[in-house]
C-alpha cells in the first residue's frame, strides 16, 4: 500500500503543473469571473458577500473533480502504458491496491482544496466560524464512499478488460 501511495504522490510531483497548478488556476479564474463580474452586481445577504458565498462551492467543485480524476488516472494510466501486469504480479490483494490509489487521490485532492482555500484569501475576506468542521467536511468529501467505489469500479473494469 505504501509503495503505491508513494509512487502516485511522486507521479503528481513530476506532473506538478497539471496536477496542482492547473486546478488552482482554473479556480482562481472562477473567482475572478464570478466574483468580480457577477459579485460586484450582487447585494450582500445578511453579512455574507457573494465572493464569500461562492468560495465553498468552488472548493468542493475542484476537490470532487480532482478526487475522481486522480483516482481514475492513477488506475487507468498503467493499463494504457502496459505496466498493470507488474502491479498484478505483486503479492497484493485487490483491496490493498485500491487503498493505495484511493489514499493518494484523497491526499492530492485534500491538498488542492487547502491550497485553493488559501488562495481564496487573495480575493475575498473570509470569516471561518467553525474551522474544525470545515477541515472535517473537506476531508470527508475527499474520502467519500462514492469516489472510493468509483475507483473500485474503474479498477475492476480495467482488470476485466485485461483478461
Amino acid at each position: 500500500i505504501r509503495t503505491i501511495y508513494i509512487y502516485e504522490m511522486n507521479r503528481s510531483l513530476r506532473t506538478l503543473i497539471q496536477s496542482l497548478v492547473s486546478p488552482v488556476l482554473s479556480t482562481m479564474l472562477y473567482f475572478i469571473v464570478f466574483g468580480a463580474a457577477i459579485g460586484s452586481r450582487m447585494e450582500n445577504i445578511s453579512t455574507v458577500s457573494y465572493g464569500e458565498f461562492i468560495v465553498p462551492g468552488l472548493i468542493m467543485l475542484t476537490v470532487q473533480m480532482q478526487s475522481v480524476n486522480n483516482a481514475s488516472f492513477g488506475i487507468y494510466f498503467p493499463k494504457f502504458i502496459g505496466t498493470t501486469y507488474e502491479l498484478l504480479s505483486a503479492p497484493l490483494s485487490f483491496v490493498e491496491i485500491v487503498i493505495g490509489y484511493v489514499g493518494a487521490a484523497t491526499t492530492k485532492a485534500f491538498s488542492i482544496g487547502f491550497i485553493i482555500f488559501a488562495t481564496s484569501f487573495l480575493f475575498v475576506d473570509i470569516d471561518i466560524k467553525y474551522p474544525i468542521f470545515m477541515i472535517f467536511f473537506l476531508l470527508l468529501t475527499c474520502l467519500t464512499l462514492v469516489y472510493s467505489v468509483l475507483s473500485l469500479v474503474l479498477f475492476q473494469i480495467i482488470l476485466n478488460n485485461l483478461t
